[in-house]
Formats: structure tokens, sequence, C-alpha cells
């Protein structure tokens, strides 16, 4: 929940990204604000993180069935504040629910107790080692996915027994205080465990130095460097989604009609605001052309709009259909092809399909994370070539691989540098939950989703428990010099022989 407790004198407005049209007015929250909501958060969270395992899960299912029951509601402010189509926004909350669920589901497995071995040179000791909770997380969400997204970070903090401060982009705040609301009525009594609060830059940067025991960030990665740089002065441990460049690879004999639809659905599903969306294809130059009919094909009777046969909808950030102008004119101007698109001037903010061709590896369009409704397809000799053109990105989130051969395929992405490969679909990682997600490079760093996700809003503390006296102690000034020889002795003699 928000702290109404001290509002905020300032405030900001949103505004629906397809029209212009004013939607609400937002507090402006400043560094006092944030630390209230921090210190609130860390008084529930030690309520919270002395529950039993099964009782958290049991509170966070009843979240997950409230979201599920005012899906449509959330749903709508999804599309309000982003402007994607109300489907688009269902099948967002639809694969947060999965999540949610997993999370809350498996966290007391993941996490419990466990005992590891000893070894000979401490058999008197009992092992074990288990993850305790950080406390209070951070997370500051994007507005591309505002639930989905940032509920990799938020739910799965929560089901390994943290407390959560959320900050949403400013272009999407009423979507978190509404998951927030929704949270505090499915879980009473813990107050304040997950708070939101709600600004730009200004309002991330003092969550950053807020003393939270983690910050989670999605964003640019010149964003990440800056709130990375904040949580240095405290050395407060940062995790960072940043974006990728995302390859898709199409060898000989794959099938091109599956290719061409999980290539347009990639790259122009959400107007292409997906970080791991499709944004370069390599396929080899024997299918390079009649994958390009395919793609324009499909593409060309896809539009944008705001009603509701609209394929996706608007640019949601102001500004960024400029920068896939600037990517589109740069890749035609160095002698790019453009079969679809290019020539057309965007309306407003919506952005019609562009399908580009032949562009210099070092374009911009090639580059650069481009966050709109394009895709660039190149024409490669073989899948070697397609492999280190696709690992020359300093990205390296997802990728996908089309392939005749299932076993081949999964041979070429175990050469991939993405963190996250789909063989013969694209973004089919997305809907596992048990599946670790993130990258490296200019992707960022850490990981969300899965056991590792779990794992990441912990810290594993190592447990000894003296179980007899050795026969040699080691550790002692009472045991003699000769009886330590012969430990020493017997122990290189066993390391000698293994």
């Amino acid at each position: 929940m928000t702290d109404t407790t001290h509002p905020a004198t300032a405030t900001f407005t949103t505004r629906d990204p397809a029209t212009g049209r004013t939607l609400a007015a937002h507090p402006v929250h400043g560094p006092e604000d944030v630390a209230r909501a921090v210190d609130r958060a860390r008084a529930a969270g030690a309520r919270w993180a002395a529950l039993p395992a099964a009782r958290r899960r049991a509170h966070l299912l009843a979240w997950k069935r409230t979201l599920a029951e005012e899906l449509d509601e959330v749903a709508g402010s999804v599309a309000a504040e982003t402007g994607k189509p109300l489907g688009d926004a269902r099948l967002e909350l639809l694969l947060t629910l999965e999540h949610v669920a997993w999370a809350a589901r498996n966290a007391g497995r993941v996490l419990r107790r466990r005992r590891v071995r000893t070894g000979p040179a401490a058999a008197n000791q009992a092992a074990s080692v288990v993850h305790r909770p950080l406390g209070v997380v951070g997370v500051i969400g994007p507005w591309n996915y505002p639930v989905y997204t940032p509920m990799g970070s938020i739910g799965y903090a929560l089901a390994a027994g943290n407390a959560v401060v959320f900050k949403p982009s400013e272009y999407t705040p009423a979507t978190g205080v509404l998951l927030a609301r929704l949270f505090d009525r499915a879980v009473p009594g813990f107050a304040g465990l997950f708070g939101v609060v709600t600004g730009a830059a200004e309002t991330g940067a003092a969550l950053a130095a807020s003393g939270v025991d983690k910050l989670a960030f999605t964003g640019s990665p010149g964003t990440a460097r800056k709130v990375m740089e904040e949580c240095a002065r405290s050395l407060t441990p940062f995790l960072a989604e940043c974006g990728g460049k995302d390859a898709v690879l199409v060898t000989a004999d794959a099938d091109l009609g599956a290719a061409a639809d999980a290539i347009v659905w990639g790259a122009l599903g959400n107007a292409g605001q997906t970080c791991a969306g499709v944004e370069r294809v390599y396929a080899v130059r024997a299918v390079h052309a009649e994958l390009v009919d395919r793609v324009v094909e499909r593409a060309r009777g896809l539009r944008p709009g705001s009603g509701p046969d609209a394929a996706y909808g608007p640019m949601t950030m102001p500004g960024q259909d400029e920068v896939v102008r600037r990517h589109v004119d740069a890749a035609v101007a160095a002698g790019a092809g453009a079969p679809l698109g290019a020539v057309e001037t965007p309306d407003g903010p919506f952005v019609a399909p562009v399908v580009l061709v032949d562009v210099p590896e070092d374009s911009p369009a090639m580059t650069e994370e481009t966050f709109g409704p394009t895709v660039a397809i190149n024409a490669v000799a073989d899948v070697d070539e397609a492999v280190r053109r696709a690992n020359a990105s300093r990205y390296a989130l997802g990728a996908a691989v089309f392939c005749g051969s299932r076993r081949a395929g999964a041979a070429i992405a175990a050469r991939l540098r993405a963190g996250a490969v789909s063989v013969n679909s694209v973004l089919g990682f997305a809907a596992v939950p048990a599946l670790p997600f993130g990258g490296s490079g200019d992707s960022g760093f850490g990981r969300i989703h899965g056991a590792e996700g779990l794992r990441a809003f912990t810290a594993p503390q190592s447990v000894t428990v003296r179980r007899f006296a050795p026969p040699v102690d080691l550790t002692s000034f009472t045991t003699a010099p000769a009886a330590k020889a012969r430990a020493v002795a017997l122990m290189r003699w066993l390391h000698t022989r293994r």
C-alpha cells in the first residue's frame, strides 16, 4: 500500500499513451516518504519472516486468487496506462498468476534447510545450509509489462520471506498501487509488507539509497549503471534486467511457416516493446528469401491502434517512435532493404510494422535496442555464422532457434550466449516458472524466476554442529604437535591416493 499518513505534496500526471488524455495524478514520493515505507516494510517483514513457510504459502495463494478474481480490473489498469490491447494485458496477468503460484508453492522446498556432506577432515561435524530472507527488497519496475516483469522479483521475494517496497514506472503507477491494494485485501494484518512508492528517477534513487537489503531493477543499461552507483555507496546488493537485442536463428531445414509466425509475434507483440522480443533474425541463405516473404505476408495485415481489432497498441513512452524512426532510417541509408513499412510516417504514437533485410551489422538497428515493431532479417552462409553474429551483440538476454531437428536445435541453443533460449518457439521460457530468467553483458546480471530466483532474495547461512570430539583436534592449542603431525600425514596420504 502507499503511505497516506504523510502524503507527498508534489504530484505527477499519467496519460493515455494512445490519446494523450489525462488518467490520474499520483504523489511524488521523496526520500522521507521512501524511508517511512521501508521502515513499515521492515516492521511487517519481521513478522512475515517468522511465519512457517506453509503460512506464507497460504497467504500468497490467497493473493493469487484475489488477482485472478480481479483480473479484469488489473488488466484494465495495465491497458489504460500502457495502451496495449486488453487481451494482451489479460495474457500478461495469466502468466503472472502462474509465477506467483509457483513461487508460493515451491519456496518451502527450495529454501528449506538441507544437510551437506562434511568430508573426512570434518567427520565429527554435522553440516547444513539454509536460505534466510534478506529483509526488505526494493523493486524498481518497468512500464512495458508492469505486472509480469516486476512480479518476478516481488512475488519471489515475498515467497522467500522478505518484505517489498515497489516503485513502479512513472508511466504505470496506478497498476503498482492496485497490486498492493489487492495484496492488503488478501493478506490482512501485514500492513506495509508490500509497499508502493510513486515517482520518477528521483524516487528510484531514494529507494536505492534507503537502506533496503537488495534492489531489483528493470530498465535500460544506462539507468541501471546510475542506480547501481547509488547502491554501491552502501554496498546494497543489486539485480539488473536491462533489455536485449534478441536474435532468432533459422536453419535450412526449419519449418518456415512456424518460424515466420513466431518471428512476427515476437517482433510485433506489445508493439515490439518486449525486452526478450525478436529484433534480429539470421536465416541460412537457402531459405532467407522465402522466410522474408512469409514474414512480410503475415506482418502486412497487422495494424496498430486503440480499438478492439488492433493487433497491438501505441508506443507507451513518449519519443520512442522517434527512436524507431532513427534506427530504420539509418539502416536504409546504409543500404538495407525495406520490404515492409520503412517509408510510412508514424501516425502519432502508433508505428506500423517494419521489416528490414540485409542490414549492416554495425547499424543501430542491429546493435541498439529498438523497442519497437521492427525486425531485421539477414542472410548467413551457415549456422556457424548465425551463432557468431548472434553472440557478437553486447546484449545477451534471450534467443530462439528454428530447426528441423529438436536435438540439433538444442545443440545450437547451447552455443548461444543468451541467458534463455527457445527452440522452435519464441519466448517459450517466459511461461515456465521453474526456469531462471536473466542475461549478461548489457542485459544485466542476476536471475529471477525458478529456484534461482527464490534464492536470489535470500542469504545462505551455513551451520555446523559438533557431534563428537575428533580423535585429533587440529583447532586446539592443547593438541600435541606429534599428534597433529600424524593427522597431517594421514590426510596428505589420503589426498595423494585419490
